[in-house]
């Protein structure tokens, strides 16, 4: 579990090495309830590499000074996350 919000991550590790790499993060709202969008890639073991970008936003409650997942959503391919930006420009337009 993490104390703040600067050392949750969504990297993941299996025998040394890397299967989800966090390449980036964006802190969208902070507080008892604290939502962030995260930026991606799986290790694909067949091809030796990272994948795509992949894209999850994901909330946590901080509860007894530890922030605990609670939810989360992925996006699944660049093409979905600028379907999402496009919706929200035209509505909050």
């Amino acid at each position: 579990m993490s104390k703040t919000v600067e050392d949750i991550s969504i990297n993941y590790e299996e025998d040394g090495v890397v299967i989800v790499k966090e390449t980036g993060k964006e802190v969208l709202s902070k507080g008892a309830w604290t939502t962030i969008l995260f930026r991606y890639q799986n290790w694909d073991k067949a091809k030796a590499e990272y994948g795509k970008d992949m894209f999850t936003i994901r909330r946590y409650q901080k509860r007894q000074g530890e922030y605990i997942p609670k939810s989360k959503f992925n996006i699944s391919s660049v093409e979905q996350a600028q379907k999402i930006v496009a919706a929200l420009e035209n509505w909050i337009a």
